[in-house]
């Protein structure tokens, strides 16, 4: 985040960066708030990516169709995700549009239409949505570990929710839930690129100002549970995924946990890319990442492989990540996953969404943004002895969460990671 980015609170709680980027022509609104499915129980999963959807079949004096013309015809895009921990919305366009695009977020988070006729109609969309999530398999996998890593926890719910807890939704019901989730003491508005400080300062007390907050408590603390999860399916490969414990968003960890995940499975100079994949031809696609929530983190490895070569997969999958844990990685490899990450982070700096997006997460975590500087010197400073504690770390509950999608063959490649791993 560049150093002149400067952050605001209004007077009901709301949150305003501006950073502004001289030369640019182009701008990124976001709004984000602090709120998604991990504020769910059982009866409610789904709602919060429900009213996602609805808040854009209209709002204020707009028609769905009139939503995206506005933005559009000012050249602009619009878009929203709900995640575990988020939901945002996010307009970007040319210089200038900044009134416009505040007043089409505003009206979309405070002030949407909700008409039954719709409700009904999106629910219908999002079974659909579901449906087609459970028939992609390598998107149905991920649901299927994040299940047995967070058991009986929002965290381990799809964050579409299911048709029956989606099916009581009505007017009332979503308005309340909406008052509840978008509430301005948890809201941030993030601008960036060609926008000026004090036209978003006046922007945002107009449009975003003058609402009343709706707290709500906090979601209870995350627990990685871990356990199997296998499911037999007649297609050609066996989709898998292995989770393990790892530094939350805060950890003073989470860097270390970060170029682990770059180490272990994060490019083509990977271990796992090229000991799975080059060396043994195990798998076309072998990676790895870090998910970090606000209180928990998730080291994760993907895999697409032959369903007869998965135990054989999972044995060098748990070889990695134990030769990490126990000698670390090479100075070779620090240097080129420090390389990675910091170029990536300058790279992003260079975008106006990733900027925003960036910012207005930060300020919900953390409570303002973070230099761009500070998180490069974070990364820069990581060693081959904090990436293998932070492997160590990983290892050192006993326990993972495995998934295993695919033919009937495949289903001992959990067991055999978890094996491999801890004996």
């Amino acid at each position: 985040m560049s150093p002149i980015a400067r952050l605001h609170t209004l007077s009901n709680g709301v949150r305003v960066v501006c950073d502004p980027m001289p030369g640019l022509r182009t701008l990124a609104l976001t709004v984000a708030v602090r709120g998604g499915a991990r504020w769910e129980d059982e009866a409610t999963s789904g709602w919060s990516h429900c009213l996602e959807h609805l808040v854009f079949k209209g709002a204020g004096d707009m028609g769905a169709r009139e939503i995206v013309e506005r933005i559009e015809g000012q050249g602009g895009s619009i878009n929203a995700a709900t995640g575990y921990e988020r939901t945002s919305f996010e307009v970007r366009g040319l210089e200038g549009t900044l009134p416009l695009s505040m007043q089409v977020l505003s009206d979309l988070v405070f002030r949407p239409t909700l008409d039954p006729v719709e409700i009904e109609r999106e629910k219908d969309v999002v079974a659909q949505e579901i449906a087609e999530a459970f028939d992609t398999p390598d998107d149905h996998v991920f649901e299927m570990a994040q299940t047995r890593a967070f058991a009986d926890q929002p965290l381990g719910r799809p964050i579409l929710g299911s048709v029956e807890s989606l099916e009581p939704l009505d007017r009332e019901s979503i308005g309340r839930w909406r008052a509840r989730l978008y509430s301005p003491d948890r809201m941030v508005v993030a601008a960036a690129g060609a926008v000026d400080e004090d036209e978003l300062l006046a922007l945002a007390e107009r449009w975003f100002g003058g609402e009343t907050s709706t707290p709500a408590e906090a979601p209870h603390a995350a627990r990685f549970s871990g356990g199997a999860a296998s499911l037999a399916r007649r297609i050609e490969q066996a989709n898998i995924v292995f989770q393990l414990p790892s530094a939350s968003a805060v950890d003073p960890d989470y860097p270390a946990a970060r170029m682990l995940a770059e180490i272990l499975g994060g490019g083509m100079a990977s271990r796992l890319f090229q000991s799975a994949r080059e060396a043994r031809g195990l798998a076309y696609a072998v990676d790895a990442w870090h998910e970090p929530y606000e209180d928990a983190g998730v080291l994760g490895i993907y895999a697409g492989a032959a369903a007869d070569r998965g135990a054989e997969l999972a044995r060098v999958c748990a070889d990695e990540l134990r030769a990490l844990a126990e000698a670390g990685p090479t100075a070779e490899e620090v240097d080129r996953a420090r390389a990675v990450l910091n170029a990536g982070l300058w790279m992003s700096d260079e975008n106006p969404a990733a900027r925003a997006g960036r910012a207005a997460a930060q300020t919900l975590i953390f409570g303002a943004p973070i230099p761009s500087q500070v998180m490069a010197d974070r990364t820069l400073a990581q060693t081959r002895d904090s990436v293998r504690a932070a492997a160590a770390t990983a290892l050192r509950s006993g326990v993972a969460a495995t998934a295993v999608l695919g033919p009937r063959a495949a289903a001992p490649t959990g067991s055999a990671f978890h094996a491999a791993l801890f004996g």
